[in-house]
């Protein structure tokens, strides 16, 4: 879903017409970085290979790869892909560090990535979620990022905005629940919350609520 996201806002702006090559910031809330490279039966890509096509997308027009992976396990991913991360300049923080003690230094690394990026894609995969609030998915992940730190960032990544004043957010999307595992709907809740988190902070909603 993200390459085809990512296609989608990519073709918005070259339709747009500027001159400036765009600086596009993916921010995604994930246990996985999702790097890896297609290949085999998977040469038009998979769950696992979204961002690696990103990548070449941007490499083959020129355009800056700006990626941001919040919340990404160590024990789901491997050495290759930690050290294709880092020859990538990912802004990598892991689910042990995403907690409240280093959070004032998370919000820091984010809001300066946010301020070099134009425009902003947020994509949140729900298997960065303990197992225990997000068990509805493919890969339930045994340490995960509690729902309130996550929640937490979401209103700088809404409501920053350029130079001119527009708000760079220009796509979020939430990726990966299975209700195939899910239990008691806990996962459908949970993606539901934060379906409205992001919806209450876009001007439409305060628009239908009467607000502005």
């Amino acid at each position: 879903m993200a390459w085809a996201s990512f296609q989608g806002l990519a073709n918005h702006l070259q339709q747009k017409g500027t001159e400036k090559v765009p600086r596009v910031g993916i921010i995604n809330f994930d246990a996985h970085f999702d790097l890896r490279t297609p290949s085999g039966d998977s040469a038009h890509g998979s769950s696992g290979t979204p961002f690696a096509q990103v990548a070449e997308y941007c490499h083959n027009r020129q355009w800056p790869f700006e990626y941001a992976c919040l919340g990404v396990s160590r024990t789901s991913n491997t050495e290759a892909l930690f050290k294709k991360a880092d020859d990538l300049d990912v802004l990598t923080v892991e689910d042990v560090d995403f907690n409240e003690r280093n959070l004032e230094e998370i919000i820091a690394k984010l809001d300066a990535f946010i301020e070099r990026c134009d425009w902003l894609y947020l994509t949140i995969d729900l298997d960065v979620f303990p197992a225990s609030a997000a068990p509805g998915v493919s890969a339930p992940a045994p340490h995960g990022v509690t729902y309130p730190l996550v929640e937490a960032m979401l209103p700088r990544i809404l409501n920053a905005k350029n130079a001119d004043g527009d708000r760079k957010i220009r796509l979020a999307d939430i990726a990966e629940y299975n209700p195939r595992f899910d239990i008691d709907g806990h996962t459908a809740r949970l993606a539901a919350r934060l379906i409205w988190t992001i919806a209450r902070n876009l001007p439409a909603f305060h628009e239908q609520q009467g607000v502005i």
